[in-house]
């Protein structure tokens, strides 16, 4: 007989120590398939991706623009809003010959309009703190200013953009921010000028003021010192730009 220490242990002593294991992997499948389940791109999305949107596609708008074009180009989803920057408040930046900002704010969102009209979109053309912004409901509202017209410096020339940091759906504000850089740019030809995003265009009133699932975009279209030239004598490239950008989103957003 074999010795009693060699002995192959008792079903009963093996059968527990099975059914323990097995439980343990269950219960760690079970915890790898909770966290998997949550790990979407909408429960990691941070404010401060929101942020950073402008600043990541700027590393993409100096070539060749990559979004893929949908084969079939559906239609426009209805309406956008579209804010002349300073409408009805003040200047904005005036240049020593008295030109000022709200005068080519507001003649190129007019121009947008024009251009979102003549493709079947709904505009509203809004002042800068419009009474109608407050719970403002479409399929995406964009904020168009400039910038300074004091020189900054040779390199102080481009446009900037950046998403609403308030919305509720923060994937489409940043794919609606995506499409104005690459459209503005590939139209344009300006330079993305990512260093100058301050803390008024990523934390814009109107973001807090419009419902919460609008997504929202501010756009500075260029320095009206060293971008002077485009933004004076050719506001119809400029109004081509945005128009492209909300194209861009109208027919690929979710």
């Amino acid at each position: 007989m074999p010795n009693s220490s060699t002995q192959e242990p008792h079903v009963g002593t093996v059968l527990p120590r099975v059914v323990r294991y097995v439980g343990v992997v269950f219960l760690v499948g079970a915890v790898v398939a909770t966290i998997l389940t949550m790990w979407t791109p909408a429960s990691i999305l941070s404010r401060s991706a929101a942020r950073d949107i402008a600043i990541a596609m700027a590393t993409r708008v100096s070539g060749e623009v990559t979004r893929a074009v949908p084969s079939a180009t559906p239609g426009p989803r209805g309406r956008v809003g579209l804010v002349a920057g300073h409408l009805d408040s003040d200047s904005g930046a005036v240049c020593p010959d008295g030109i000022t900002e709200v005068q080519i704010n507001l003649d190129i969102a007019g121009r947008v309009q024009a251009k979102l009209e003549q493709s079947g979109i709904q505009v509203d053309l809004l002042s800068e703190f419009d009474p109608r912004l407050d719970g403002y409901r479409a399929d995406a509202l964009v904020s168009i200013h400039s910038d300074s017209c004091e020189y900054v410096n040779d390199v102080a020339t481009g446009f900037k953009v950046t998403g609403s940091l308030e919305s509720q759906v923060p994937e489409e504000s940043n794919l609606l921010a995506s499409c104005l850089i690459e459209s503005y740019a590939k139209r344009t030809q300006m330079q993305y000028h990512a260093g100058s995003i301050t803390f008024d265009m990523q934390y814009y009133h109107a973001y807090s003021e419009i419902a919460v699932d609008t997504p929202a975009a501010i756009i500075e279209v260029g320095f009206m010192n060293l971008d002077r030239e485009m933004l004076l004598n050719q506001p119809d490239l400029v109004a081509e730009g945005v128009t492209e950008g909300i194209m861009c989103f109208v027919q690929q957003g979710p």
